[in-house]
């Protein structure tokens, strides 16, 4: 259903790099290195404690290039990844090319690059996991094997995506790893096959809502208390759950880590997904996941009829996209008025813009939009300021106007 869940899984990865290290190769002082040396993170810095590390990552530049432009790399690399690679360069096809291109990872991805392209974030979960976390990282962030990526900046599928009625199916699938036999994250059975609700633009809004406030909480208390780690918050949340007495330990991160709002972050998502699925929120599990199935097989049949609910349609199907914008809407002129600001680059930003904006007046969206320059026009405009309302900071007032 969809095509933008992929991995990044390097062959032999290049070096990790500490801050200091990528400073000593140019990073801060040589142009354009800083689009080479990238932040980097594997499971466990996710779910524990993040070491801080950066990867050089030079993928679309050769060898004479890197040499050229940042000889300090170049020689980092020659020193310490070219004699591993040309050691095992006799073994395989692909170890022959990999010693050939000894400057690069292994497997850069470059679908996953594609997929990427353009998007200020995207959401990842960790492949084998206690509990099943999804969150936005930056585009910038490289993401190690272990992580699983979903190419969408949308808050509206990291909500569906953390959402109860899915963890209930991934959960089904029954794929366990490790010491601690932790629920694996299959792609092909848990993510391929997962229906999507098709909501109102009301429930879409109030789920993105949600699934921002929630992401926003978890990264805000990991920052203020250092000691705090996801796997931590989503233990003591567990024990919540299972009515257990929390221990000492257990109410101190309880607190520190406001582990209450999270929970009720995580019952509002949980109801705000049931509803767009038309579903009562009190279904157990096992008959989530009956419900799961059963509409899987209602969308294959839509899918086999030329019917396909895509999640980025202008990367997923572009020329479908195209071919159905026969009839284009007749419109008002939708260029920025004169004087117009400059629309925030910052999702935040955006919304305290929106809101200042409808404390002129009344407006809809075209409206709001020729207020900003580079503002987003039509239906985006118009979720946006649903999502305000969602949360209370901007009421309807017909007409598709919105007032403050």
């Amino acid at each position: 259903m969809i095509t933008a869940v992929l991995q990044h899984q390097p062959y032999r990865s290049l070096p990790d790099l500490t801050p200091t290290t990528a400073g000593a190769l140019g990073l801060g002082t040589v142009p354009g290195l800083d689009k080479h040396i990238r932040p980097y993170l594997n499971g466990r810095d996710l779910t524990q404690k993040s070491r801080g590390l950066m990867v050089i990552d030079l993928f679309g530049v050769t060898e004479e290039e890197v040499r050229q432009r940042f000889p300090l790399v170049w020689q980092h690399l020659h020193t310490h990844v070219l004699p591993e690679r040309a050691a095992i360069a006799d073994r395989t096809v692909d170890a022959a090319q990999y010693a050939r291109d000894w400057w690069l990872h292994g497997k850069p991805r470059p679908e996953l690059r594609k997929a990427l392209a353009g998007l200020p974030r995207y959401i990842a979960t960790v492949e084998t996991a206690r509990h099943r976390v999804f969150t936005f990282l930056p585009v910038e962030v490289a993401p190690d094997n272990k992580l699983i990526v979903v190419a969408s900046p949308d808050a509206y599928v990291l909500g569906v995506l953390q959402s109860r009625q899915h963890v209930a199916w991934m959960l089904a699938q029954g794929n366990w790893l490790g010491a601690g036999n932790d629920p694996v994250y299959a792609k092909t059975q848990a993510f391929d096959p997962w229906p999507f609700p098709v909501p109102t633009v009301v429930q879409r809004a109030e789920i993105a809502a949600i699934a921002e406030e929630l992401d926003a909480h978890r990264k805000a208390r990991l920052a203020e208390r250092p000691h705090l780690t996801l796997t931590g918050l989503y233990n003591v949340l567990a024990a919540i759950h299972a009515g257990k007495a929390l221990t000492p330990a257990e109410k101190d991160m309880h607190d520190a880590g406001q582990v209450s709002i999270l929970r009720a972050l995580h019952d509002r998502l949980d109801a705000a997904v049931a509803a767009a699925y038309g579903w009562p929120a009190s279904l157990s599990d096992a008959e989530v996941v009956a419900r799961v199935v059963a509409l899987n097989a209602e969308r294959v049949k839509e899918e086999a009829a030329g019917t396909v609910h895509w999640l980025r349609p202008e990367f997923q199907a572009p020329e479908e996209t195209r071919r159905r914008a026969v009839q284009t809407e007749m419109r008002v002129d939708e260029t920025a008025v004169p004087g117009a600001a400059v629309w925030p680059k910052e999702v935040p930003s955006q919304f305290i813009a929106l809101r200042s904006a409808l404390a002129r007046g009344p407006a809809s969206a075209q409206d709001v939009a020729r207020r900003f320059k580079g503002a987003p026009r039509g239906a985006k405009m118009a979720e946006m300021l649903a999502t305000l309302a969602a949360l209370g900071q901007a009421r309807p007032v017909g007409n598709g106007r919105y007032a403050a």
